[in-house]
């Protein structure tokens, strides 16, 4: 099949080349338009207690207040006539706006609540009503300073339109970083620009694909606009590893004087076979987690098997029509120091291979205990969803945040919401709240006029494992006769959304285990090399695991980074070990597919294993550098769930490449011998007849018995 791929794309590269032209225009035109149909929401399991109560909320009592208008003097309190008149006038605009409802204010009401302690803030709160109305706009129509007050704006609708601005602006700043560094390194790694911009002609065809493919379902579906994310790092990084394997072989092929044609068709028959097969099994890796039912979970599978697949194909057909038409070519604007094209056998990695395998023990002992060292920090993980605090410190909603969590005693952001499902007469409404109060951890409960809401005031943050023991003891009280009650509240949505997790965990490992293991068998022929490498995965993206509790939970780096340490959002470490593991896995079939080759063509596993590594180390820690960079260019963002993936992921990569890739897996490789390629004899039989081969077309490889 491969073969037929490579001869199509080089009988018709011109054609090739100018139907992809026409669908990058279009595909560029409808992926502008994602940006405006993403969330910057998700978080929450749309199926859990705390949503339904929150929907009940919204349906039945004017909804929750979402927007905090902080309203500060600019001189004295707010209580002096010109702060007190300025605050009113703003009461009576914010209750004319029809985007709003709920509107409560301090000016108003004169509840203490509201006042801060100080007396120099005071609160105005209200219900965005118009999902569809733009926060922004609200904000630039009521925020700012008029010389009696000052106004800024947060609550929950406020930090989602502070992260989308910050989002978009991150953006930016991380391509301007990452894109030129990594020019520089591609030509420095490949040693002419012409095959330097090569990954960047991919990579720009996998992203504006996969940013019309978010359009697409944006306008069908909620889609989270950290996607984007994902789809800018994770695009450029495959289209350099898949660069990186195509163009090294051609160039292999070349230099054996092999003509242009038949050395693009060989190359797709062996590393458009390898590509193929790493972007599947990235591609399964992250349909894990379509089994959340959080939609920010959802969307990165959609951006990360968009982007895969896409650059897989723009692999397979775009890449060999270019070096089709580009043929010899694709070393031209050689750097002035480099006669000849970088070599793909690299003598270091060959010496680090060799070392491996004639002492595992002394090489695998101290790589294993280094892992476990930096996987330790995982015992004390603490699980939370995003606020304000994973904002810089200047954005409008977390000085909202900050100032309420510092002046506003009386702030109920910390209450446990109680709603029930009917009205409750008052003798059993008081019955009710007099059993919630009497509670651990209740300090105080106050009912609607109504009696069908109850906001449950506990001096608990949210965050803590008090605080969801508290929700706990809510839902186990029993409500008034003929009614249910539903409990939200921001510490119900976290024990929510983290037991979602949880319980869809086993399943969402066990898939990934199970077709990671199929594939690399169907790859291989072996039950052992699966088991070793899910092993070995395992152990570095622990390690990377760790290593995040440390920096963003016990705020190691926190002053370097500018973030809040906090502790860890579930989701995020969710989709770091699907993108770590999809991406290990990726690795492990470059260096796998050549020492499978070696060992097919006769050579025993121990110098299979050296001449693999030393034909694939330089391209995979190249390959892994750069993917690297793209990732880490996020530690600069403003959102610090976002550094933590871009730094994750980029740690998780470097640990992949040089420990794992570099000293275990030929060291493990040594310990098995021969016992690597082993299967018992009724899977032999099926990997005869289904397995996937290296060997080019007319050869068969060696079968171990």
């Amino acid at each position: 099949m491969f073969a037929r791929i490579g001869r199509f794309a080089t009988d018709h590269a011109r054609a090739v080349l100018a139907v992809t032209l026409l669908v990058l225009v279009g595909a560029g035109a409808l992926g502008v338009t994602a940006f405006g149909k993403l969330q910057a929401e998700g978080f929450n399991d749309p199926a859990a207690e705390s949503t339904e109560a929150a929907e009940l909320i919204d349906s039945r009592h004017g909804g929750s207040a979402d927007l905090v208008f902080l309203v500060t003097a600019d001189s004295g309190t707010v209580d002096e006539p010109g702060p007190r008149a300025a605050g009113a006038d703003l009461t009576t605009r914010l209750a004319g706006d029809p985007a709003l409802t709920g509107v409560t204010s301090y000016f108003q009401t004169g509840v203490p609540a509201l006042r801060s302690t100080d007396g120099t803030h005071a609160l105005v709160v209200a219900h965005l009503a118009d999902e569809d109305a733009a926060v922004d706009e609200i904000s630039d129509r009521y925020t700012g300073d008029d010389g009696a007050i000052g106004v800024e704006l947060g609550g929950r609708q406020g930090v989602g339109q502070d992260i989308n601005s910050q989002v978009g602006r991150d953006l930016l700043i991380a391509e301007a970083i990452a894109v030129p560094v990594i020019l520089v390194l591609l030509v420095l790694v490949f040693g002419s620009v012409v095959a330097a911009l090569l990954p960047l002609a991919i990579g720009g065809i996998a992203i504006l694909g996969t940013f019309a493919e978010l359009s697409v379902l944006g306008s069908l579906t909620d889609v989270s606009i950290f996607a984007i994310n994902l789809t800018t790092g994770l695009g450029l990084g495959l289209a350099i590893d898949y660069a990186l394997l195509m163009v090294s072989r051609f160039r292999e092929q070349l230099a054996d004087g092999a003509d242009t044609r038949d050395a693009v068709i060989r190359t797709v028959e062996t590393a458009g076979r390898t590509i193929t097969f790493g972007a599947v099994t990235v591609a399964v890796a992250l349909s894990a987690l379509l089994l959340f039912p959080q939609y920010f979970l959802r969307s990165f599978a959609y951006a990360g098997i968009g982007v895969v697949l896409i650059a897989m194909l723009a692999a397979l057909f775009v890449l060999p029509a270019l070096l089709t038409v580009l043929g010899p070519r694709v070393n031209a604007g050689k750097l002035p120091w480099r006669r000849t094209a970088p070599s793909t056998v690299s003598s270091f990695w060959g010496r680090v291979a060799a070392t491996a395998v004639r002492r595992p023990g002394l090489v695998a002992a101290p790589a294993v205990l280094v892992l476990v060292l930096a996987a330790a920090p995982l015992l004390r993980v603490d699980f939370g969803t995003p606020d304000d605090r994973v904002l810089p410190e200047t954005a409008s909603s977390r000085v909202v945040g900050d100032t309420l969590r510092e002046q506003f005693p009386g702030d109920d952001s910390r209450a446990v919401q109680v709603v029930t499902t009917g009205a409750v007469d008052q003798a059993s409404s008081a019955s009710y709240v007099q059993r919630l109060a009497a509670l651990p951890g209740v300090a105080d409960v106050v009912p609607s006029a109504q009696g069908q809401r109850y906001d449950v005031i506990t001096t608990e943050d949210s965050r803590s494992d008090s605080a969801r023991a508290v929700v706990e003891d809510v839902r186990a009280v029993p409500p008034p006769a003929g009614v249910q009650a539903l409990v939200g509240g921001d510490a119900a949505v976290l024990l929510d959304s983290t037991n979602s997790i949880t319980d869809r965990l086993p399943l969402a490992l066990g898939l990934i285990a199970l077709t990671t293991f199929v594939l690399l068998f169907l790859f291989t022929g072996s039950v052992l090399q699966p088991l070793r490498a899910l092993v070995f995965n395992v152990l570095g993206l622990s390690a990377t695991l760790g290593v995040m509790v440390l920096i963003f939970q016990d705020g190691a780096l926190s002053g370097l980074l500018g973030f809040t340490p906090m502790p860890l959002d579930t989701s995020m470490l969710m989709l770091l070990f699907c993108i770590a593991f999809g991406l290990s896995m990726d690795y492990e079939v470059f260096v796998l597919s050549r020492i499978k080759e070696a060992h097919d063509r006769g050579l025993p596993t121990r110098e299979a294993v050296v001449d693999g590594l030393s034909r694939t180390g330089r391209i995979v820690s190249m390959a892994a550098v750069l993917l690297a960079v793209s990732f880490f260019a996020f530690a600069t963002s403003g959102v610090s769930f976002i550094q933590m993936f871009g730094i994750g992921s980029g740690l998780a990569i470097l640990i992949d490449a040089t420990i794992i890739r570099g000293l275990l897996v030929p060291a493990g490789m040594r310990l098995l011998g021969e016992r690597a390629w082993w299967a018992p004899a009724p899977l032999r039989r099926l990997h005869r007849r289904v397995g996937i081969s290296e060997a080019p077309e007319g050869e068969r490889p060696r079968v171990n018995a």
